[in-house]
């Protein structure tokens, strides 16, 4: 798969066996083709080099060999079912001084190799053979063909000597620590191979700008996926045998309970990768074939984003910084999760945190440390809900109060009447657009009078991933992308290829799509009349608000975003 691919070509190209050309290249016949990367690079020649085998094996910590003929499959290999093998495209065929040779087509078979080991209890060795060499010993590992008969079995190009034209094969694994008792049961939490495993998943995803690691189990595999820039991406499958030891390493990395499997459990930690600091949030659910694993990573060491970063346009970004200046009243931001709510609203804390304002807040959890602001964090495990905790923060004599989120009529009454005598409410609604959040208050309890007096403006947000600027080519707009523009003689529009920047996406980073309501004279009537958010809604587009999706277009027209994005991210029939 692509991003796979893409974690390969970066090891190729840092270690010299690749240049940037021949990268481009062999990737531009994965996407036309959908073959496997490392089939394409060994064709091409890539990885059959003598020089780059020995460069290739030097840097997983082994050298070249030269390999007798096949024998039976080792004892020791019996620990792992052959469809895991099959699975990992590994097939043991020796045992020698204590460890496990293992012929493998693919590349990235060196690192399930590593985390196998403690299983079998020896350490094993990927050696790098052409496709056409390991179909037969797969097809007899899972039993759909027949062994070869032992009299004359037909040399396979693992054992023959080549001729002097053809490289010999190439180990490429490291070679993992064999340990005691690792033949039996499923390794601990604290093997050095599922250490590495977790670690290299935190290094990934940071390398590949990921917000979350998904670790999910199935039936007879476990899944790896990181999304980035909002859209999920598979990008390993560990075997199954290997499900517990991870989620147990990760719990022991978040203080959690490693023997407590049938409740949901959260927890967080802090890391540093590189040189990034990370702060990751970790939830746990259980699931029908093993827990569910979510890290979501928040990047410490990279600012609070401005609306300005974000997308939002000059006339709405003036209006939005005389809204939140104001003395007093109640400012919400609206979205869907993951449409950056909290960041805004962080933004705007960043904006106001001066020497003569007291700033405080009450989250769920606290995702960014804001210096001179007074964070709390939830623990309704003790009573501090977000009602309770507001409730305090008044005798605090705040200037500033933000709630990370109104979910309840406590919550929204306590922060209707903060915002009636003297204070500047920030907080967060889940409604699809701006005017639902007027009607969400009502619903609520609180009285239409109050959310008329206090509610000041509602900003309601999507974001969108934005064309990468390192691969976009301008072309043709389609018929559909016209009709969604609703004319006006655009013909030709910016997207993506995809390169090695954006891992073949053709899209890198996010930009937000907003619609700012601002309550005024005639709004207030509206609400105290308790009408529908459809008719608030319409009188705001009278009245010159810019909706998610005509904004969304603005953006198709400047060659941020796509149509496609759009789309995905904003209902079809808002408008």
């Amino acid at each position: 798969m692509v991003l796979r691919a893409d974690m390969l070509a970066a090891r190729l190209k840092e270690m010299g066996i690749a240049s940037p050309q021949q990268l481009a290249h062999a990737r531009q016949e994965l996407v036309s083709t959908q073959e496997r990367f490392s089939a394409i690079l060994t064709r091409q020649g890539i990885l059959r080099d003598a020089d780059a085998g020995k460069r290739l094996a030097r840097q997983l910590g082994s050298l070249p060999q030269t390999l007798e003929p096949p024998a039976e499959s080792p004892a020791a290999a019996g620990q792992v079912p052959p469809d895991v093998w099959a699975t990992q495209r590994l097939v043991p065929f020796r045992e020698r001084d204590g460890v496990i040779l293992a012929a493998t087509d693919d590349p990235f078979s060196v690192f399930a190799a590593e985390f196998l080991s403690s299983r079998c209890g020896r350490p094993i060795e990927a050696v790098l053979v052409a496709e056409r060499d390991l179909a037969p010993l797969l097809a007899t590992l899972t039993g759909t063909a027949a062994p070869q008969p032992a009299p004359a079995p037909p040399a396979p190009r693992i054992a023959a000597a080549p001729p002097p034209s053809t490289p010999m094969p190439r180990t490429i694994s490291r070679t993992a620590p064999s340990r005691a008792g690792g033949a039996a049961g499923q390794p601990g939490a604290d093997d050095e191979p599922i250490i590495q495993l977790v670690d290299s998943m935190f290094q990934e995803a940071s390398r590949m700008r990921a917000s979350d690691i998904h670790v999910e189990a199935g039936r007879d595999t476990v899944r790896v996926r990181y999304r980035i820039d909002g859209v999920l991406h598979d990008v390993n499958s560990p075997p199954k045998a290997l499900h517990g030891p991870i989620v147990s390493r990760i719990k022991i990395m978040a203080g959690l309970n490693i023997a407590e499997r049938r409740l949901p459990q959260d927890g967080r930690l802090q890391l540093t990768v590189g040189s990034k600091a990370l702060d990751v949030r970790i939830s746990t659910l259980p699931a029908t074939h093993g827990e569910s694993v979510v890290m979501r990573l928040l990047d410490r060491s990279q600012p609070v984003r401005g609306l300005a970063e974000m997308g939002l346009g000059a006339d709405d970004q003036r209006a939005w910084e005389e809204l939140v200046r104001r003395p007093h009243g109640m400012v919400l931001v609206t979205g869907p999760t993951g449409s950056g709510k909290t960041t805004t609203l962080y933004g705007a804390l960043s904006m106001l945190n001066e020497p003569d304002r007291k700033l405080i807040t009450v989250e769920d959890p606290v995702e960014y440390q804001l210096a001179g602001v007074n964070q709390v964090a939830v623990r309704s495990a003790i009573g501090l809900t977000f009602a309770a905790g507001l409730r305090s923060m008044l005798r605090q004599a705040p200037d500033v109060i933000m709630v990370g989120e109104i979910r309840d009529q406590e919550t929204a009454q306590i922060a209707v009447q903060a915002a009636l005598t003297g204070h500047l409410v920030l907080s967060t609604l889940h409604t699809n657009d701006a005017a639902s959040a007027v009607t969400r208050l009502i619903d609520m309890g609180v009285a239409p009078f109050l959310v008329a007096s206090t509610v000041q403006a509602v900003l309601a947000q999507r974001l969108v991933r934005r064309i990468c600027s390192s691969c976009r080519v301008t072309d043709n707009a389609s018929a559909d992308e016209r009709a969604f523009l609703g004319g006006g003689g655009v013909t030709q529009l910016i997207h993506g290829v995809g390169c090695e920047a954006c891992h073949g996406s053709g899209f890198l980073g996010r930009i937000g799509i907003f619609e700012l309501l601002i309550v005024t004279d005639t709004i207030r009537k509206l609400i105290v009349n308790k009408v529908s958010a459809t008719l608030i809604r319409a009188e705001a587009l009278r009245g010159g608000m810019l909706g998610l999706m005509e904004d969304g277009r603005a953006k198709v027209r400047d060659g941020l975003t796509t149509m496609s994005e759009v789309l995905r991210t904003v209902a079809s029939a808002e408008e």
